[in-house]
């Protein structure tokens, strides 16, 4: 009998915390300090709670970890001292207080009242004074707290300091919009599929629903629009009218140089967004092959292939080690969009201001460097290879560029001329929030023949 008691009240506290956002929150917050992806903890988890609470369980989890530097020093300060690691959860939720209360537009007295009902439907009911008490402190002392933070480089820039230090190193005179662009929302970014209709008739389209949106010069299928959407009121989405895709990521296509009959390697390929567009760009391809060593991601890349009715080759392998049917051939082009830092995408996954560590940049540059060794063999010669990161650190781009032509004489980099981003000594890279895009960098590299 009390065993079964234990496992009502268990199941009496699940449902409580399910009906509690900010509770729902704190928990997913929690085990992205834990060290888990943010997007892989949204996508197992927000499907339990209710569909109205779910755009503030969103908005908690990536405005904290956006904000995350400054709300942790912030929490520091108002913490008498630490909490217990098992109590990991509560300190998320006060972090959630504390961004409700400087970020969002949510009535002071509310934002304290949800949130410390939400400690009770944790299971933790010692901590609601503590919760009370440290955000109404913050609500009398906000402007007193964030100045004695002034001296502290990371929570006033909100980016850990090893970041701030290579980015500021990098880009010295654009760090500082570097930085600012980082910490904004993302705009949402379509691709409209030319196999269909064109960007103009697409945007006309949409102003008809009475949604606006504005065009990128020089990317003839790129649309931002001026306020999200929920992507099935997007007219012909379903039917691959229209992809949801960074407007700096739909330059890979194009710079691939796509040709009747070709064989085309997309390396790294999930979840698919630019196996789609070489698919809608050159239909006559004699064969695409969508390689990814992720089993799970690799079925994104044919749930996203299958909405646009294309069809691709799609083989799970190891890029660094090429093994099996599809290291068996040549490709006339290579799309090696490469594992990275994705210091250029941090406004769209705030959570790697947390997750990145700065030991993680050699390791990445290894294997970087592994892989487009390994890769460069199955270019065939007169073909096309094109490196791709989402990072903002030349250690993952032009210097790792430059030291492959070093090691590789049949290798020559082709210029890659634009009116988008910056050249660098190898390769172009996109600084966040230029024209609207994302962070990403761009080398071309050629096998003579």
């Amino acid at each position: 009998m009390a065993e079964r008691g234990e496992k009502r009240r268990g199941r009496g506290r699940g449902a409580q915390l399910n009906s509690n956002p900010r509770a729902v929150a704190a928990r997913m917050i929690h085990q992205v300090v834990k060290g888990r992806s943010l997007s892989d903890v949204l996508r197992r988890d927000l499907e339990k709670a209710s569909p109205e609470d779910r755009p503030l369980i969103q908005e908690l989890c990536y405005g904290v970890m956006r904000w995350y530097p400054r709300l942790d020093a912030l929490a520091q300060q108002l913490l008498a001292r630490p909490l217990k690691a098992r109590d990991g959860d509560i300190r998320a939720l006060i972090l959630a207080g504390c961004y409700q209360l400087l970020y969002m537009r949510v009535a002071d007295h509310a934002a304290v009242a949800e949130t410390v009902e939400a400690a009770k439907a944790l299971g933790k009911p010692w901590a609601v004074g503590l919760v009370n008490g440290l955000l109404r402190r913050l609500q009398r002392e906000q402007g007193l707290l964030l100045d004695q933070l002034a001296d502290n480089p990371a929570a006033r820039s909100a980016c850990p300091a090893w970041l701030l230090e290579q980015i500021k190193t990098a880009w010295p005179e654009q760090w500082q919009k570097i930085i600012e662009a980082s910490n904004q929302r993302p705009p949402m970014s379509l691709r409209v599929n030319l196999r269909h209709q064109d960007r103009d008739h697409y945007a006309a389209q949409l102003k008809r629903q009475g949604v606006a949106a504005s065009a990128i010069p020089g990317l003839p299928t790129a649309l931002i629009l001026e306020r999200p959407q929920d992507v099935r009121d997007l007219p012909g989405f379903m039917d691959g009218s229209v992809s949801v895709q960074d407007a700096g990521a739909q330059i890979a296509a194009g710079l691939l140089d796509l040709q009747p009959g070709q064989r085309v390697l997309d390396a790294c390929a999930a979840p698919g967004g630019k196996s789609g567009h070489i698919l809608e760009t050159e239909p006559e391809l004699a064969l695409l092959v969508a390689l990814d060593v992720d089993a799970a991601r690799l079925e994104r890349v044919q749930e996203n292939l299958q909405r646009l009715k294309l069809s691709a080759e799609l083989c799970q392998g190891d890029a660094s080690a090429p093994a099996g049917r599809w290291a068996q051939q040549q490709y006339e082009r290579i799309l090696l969009d490469l594992p990275c830092s994705a210091t250029g995408v941090i406004r769209r996954h705030p959570d790697i201001k947390y997750l990145r560590r700065k030991q993680d940049i050699p390791a990445l540059a290894a294997l970087q460097s592994q892989i487009l060794d390994a890769i460069w063999p199955l270019l065939a010669p007169g073909g096309k290879l094109l490196y791709s990161t989402c990072s903002l650190l030349p250690d993952e781009n032009e210097l790792q560029v430059a030291q492959f032509l070093q090691r590789q004489p049949d290798a020559q980099e082709l210029p890659v001329t634009a009116a988008w981003g910056h050249a660098r000594h190898c390769g172009r890279q996109i600084l966040p929030g230029e024209q609207g895009m994302d962070g990403f960098y761009y080398a071309l590299l050629e096998k003579r023949s």
